[in-house]
């Protein structure tokens, strides 16, 4: 419940400052100034459009299913925002700390699909349809890459917990009394001598400790792009072709419903593979003989400057894979339908495959 209250007024706050970074990095990349004119360098402009689409008229096609077009928009955010409520924001701020939450968390989200067909069908428009069975297919099709990459963390780490997997990326884990044959966590640097539990940083994250992550780790990358329809993969909102999607009759507040909803999966999904590869609420700096910059950076697990270092150094990485897939956009062109589904099932799924494999030998030799 702790976790939901922190997320509730952040997730908004969070999308009123992305849009804005958006437009201003999308401006930069294309030589351009971006917003401008409402406020101190356009920061208001977002405000403005806010006020704009609350005031909109709530258009309904009179030909639609008034009942799908006017529960999609909920449908999406509610499985997008559900699917906060299990991850963990500081050593001692565990979320919903239930033993299978990365399954929870890839099953709660996967209802999106059904909002998503809700408001293309549901809106009686061609444009929308097809952008309904794109983003369906899309969203099947990258969930299993999505979810071999995670299967892969998960034999690694030997949890489905997200808070458990946080603890092993960190110096305190001989501290944590909820981890068993804690020896079986060393193998990422240990043959080179150095007990990465005292040293911390980055080098107990799970891209170093099992260095085949990796590879995971683009994989995840590139599949939770698919995940959020972000180009090059929003063939399912692309203007140029289908108008804008299976929200094309949307408008007003329901609209600014389903763009909020992407902007918190694109929040989530990096959360995520903070979680699963990057160290989590762990500080990436390392301690240095005498000089303890993993306990200055940290805080003592539980206590208050703990809690607030942690969620610090989530959001900071999270938000960096956000700038990420923002940059992603204006820098790739969108692939055909085509190409999409050839990288998806040709060439993604192979290597998560691959990737499970090897991630049981290397976990099977370490135990060995």
């Amino acid at each position: 419940m702790n976790t939901i209250l922190f997320f509730l007024p952040f997730i908004p706050l969070y999308a009123f400052l992305a849009v804005y970074v958006e437009r201003k990095l999308a401006g930069f990349i294309h030589d351009r100034y971006g917003p401008m004119e409402v406020g101190k360098y356009g920061i208001l402009q977002t405000i403005a459009d806010i006020l704009k689409l609350i005031q909109k008229e709530d258009i309904v096609p009179n030909a639609a299913d008034k009942v799908l077009h006017k529960t999609a928009p909920l449908i999406i955010f509610v499985a997008v925002f559900t699917g906060f409520s299990v991850l963990p924001l500081s050593s001692g701020w565990s979320g919903a700390n239930v033993n299978v939450g990365v399954f929870f968390l890839m099953a709660i989200v996967s209802l999106d699909v059904v909002g998503v067909i809700m408001a293309g069908w549901g809106s009686n428009n061609k444009y929308s349809l097809f952008g309904a069975l794109r983003a369906v297919a899309q969203i099947v099709s990258y969930e299993v890459p999505l979810g071999l990459v995670i299967l892969s963390v998960v034999m690694v780490c030997q949890t489905l917990n997200l808070q458990e997997m946080s603890f092993q990326q960190g110096a305190f884990m001989n501290d944590y009394v909820g981890l068993e044959n804690q020896q079986n966590y060393l193998f990422g640097i240990k043959a080179l001598g150095v007990n990465v539990t005292e040293v911390g940083g980055i080098l107990t994250w799970n891209i170093f400790r099992s260095p085949i992550l990796l590879l995971g780790f683009v994989l995840f990358f590139v599949a939770s792009l698919a995940e959020c329809n972000r180009a090059p993969f929003d063939l399912p909102e692309s203007e140029s072709e289908l108008v804008g999607g299976f929200q094309t009759e949307y408008a007003g507040f329901r609209w600014a419903v389903i763009m909020l909803a992407e902007y918190g999966l694109m929040l989530l999904m990096s959360l995520l593979g903070v979680v699963l590869f990057l160290g989590s609420w762990n500080s990436p700096l390392p301690n240095i003989g005498e000089i303890k910059l993993f306990d200055w950076t940290s805080g003592t697990p539980g206590t208050f400057l703990g809690n607030i270092l942690g969620m610090f150094w989530l959001l900071v990485k999270a938000l960096f894979l956000v700038s990420l897939q923002m940059w992603a956009r204006w820098i790739y062109p969108r692939l055909r339908v085509d190409q999409l589904m050839n990288l998806g099932w040709k060439v993604l799924t192979p290597l998560g495959l691959l990737l499970v494999l090897i991630s049981g030998v290397w976990r099977l030799l370490m135990v060995i």
